[in-house]
């Protein structure tokens, strides 16, 4: 680490935070990669029959799943550039990005709805952040969800508690990661601290903190893509 380089939180889980510690120190950023979430697969049982095309709103749902199945013939669609990918580094020929999130990715599904021949799976998290399968059914596609993985709390680290006062900013990817920092700094103040958020909904439940001290700003990053959310640290 760089001494007197600026100090920013990375709150995802892993693997993700190592990719987002490495852009971090591209940047001339000091990172410190302290999870508040970890992501454990499932293991239900995946029939494709039918099925036509595969949707990912995450890069873990991504991983998660290839790691459940072998097949990678289906078309993906996925919410952002990151999660295609990792679809495509998994093995997946046909993959094609809404670049934005989840009622970006039903717009793009069902823009391509006739040339689907059968249903969209959507493979994602036990409790996802955000409703992919409610549109497409509403707009007369065949849709569902199967749960291939979990995303519990993970404590911080006591260092990194005790040395909030050092850090400049955290980024926050989810609005799980954010109600958890919520429920940590609500008993251990960081006024001098900003938060960094993916996008609104993120940001939402930081919105009492501020008010009471407990965190210095809230920021939302303009576009829901971590090169956005990142473009918020710019001197």
């Amino acid at each position: 680490m760089t001494g007197g380089a600026r100090r920013i939180w990375v709150t995802r889980a892993s693997p993700g935070a190592e990719a987002t510690a490495a852009r971090l120190q591209a940047m001339g950023l000091a990172p410190l990669v302290d999870p508040l979430l970890e992501v454990r697969d499932l293991s239900p049982s995946l029939d494709l029959a039918g099925v036509a095309a595969l949707a990912f709103t995450s890069a873990n749902g991504v991983a998660a799943f290839a790691r459940l199945h072998r097949d990678r013939d289906r078309p993906v669609f996925a919410v952002g550039e990151r999660t295609a990918k990792t679809a495509r580094e998994a093995g997946f020929a046909t993959v094609a990005s809404a670049d934005g999130d989840v009622q970006a990715l039903a717009g793009l599904i069902l823009g391509q709805a006739e040339r689907l021949d059968g249903a969209v799976l959507h493979p994602s998290a036990l409790e996802p952040a955000g409703d992919l399968v409610s549109p497409l059914v509403a707009a007369g596609l065949c849709a569902r969800r199967v749960a291939v993985y979990e995303t519990v709390d993970r404590d911080p680290a006591p260092a990194t508690l005790a040395g909030l006062d050092a850090l400049e900013a955290v980024l926050l990817h989810s609005p799980r990661a954010a109600r958890a920092l919520s429920r940590w700094l609500a008993e251990r103040p960081a006024p001098g601290l900003r938060a960094l958020c993916l996008s609104a909904a993120v940001a939402r439940p930081l919105g009492t903190l501020v008010q009471a001290g407990g965190l210095g700003c809230v920021m939302s990053a303009p576009h829901p893509t971590e090169t956005a959310l990142l473009g918020l640290l710019a001197p």
